[in-house]
């Protein structure tokens, strides 16, 4: 039970932290989409702003945390020479670390109001499984 559970947060976060990339504007630009879906990932950082009433501040350092880990997750991702389970383990341990950042940046309350918010309003992504993604309770 312990391990399903586990594996359940595992699944959420990785599916918050990936929907976040998502939004990047930098991943846009390397795909190089339309400037429609750097509008999209625009309202939708507005959106969670005002839905959440993060301070300016707040809005920076969160900016700043994805900043700084996308470039490590997209590196464990295209890392062709890691397994299936080890690039889950890396993202695992990486995701971790970035919620820690995230949670001490908008305090204990204020990341179970994101998480559910991430929960509620992220697209869903990929094929059939049904429901949407995001919004681990990993902390």
């Amino acid at each position: 039970m312990i391990l399903m559970n586990l594996s359940k947060k595992t699944i959420a976060c990785v599916a918050v932290i990936m929907a976040l990339f998502a939004f990047s504007p930098a991943t846009y630009a390397q795909r190089g989409d339309t400037a429609a879906m750097r509008q999209r990932q625009e309202a939708m950082m507005q959106k969670m702003t005002t839905d959440l009433k993060l301070t300016p501040v707040q809005v920076d350092s969160l900016t700043a945390i994805q900043k700084e880990f996308q470039p490590k997750m997209r590196e464990i991702m295209m890392d062709q020479s890691a397994s299936r389970e080890d690039k889950m383990a890396k993202r695992t341990t990486l995701m971790d670390e970035r919620n820690k950042r995230v949670q001490a940046v908008l305090g204990a309350d204020l990341y179970k109001k994101y998480q559910d918010w991430m929960e509620q309003n992220m697209p869903q992504r990929g094929g059939g499984g049904g429901g949407r993604m995001g919004g681990g309770r990993g902390n």
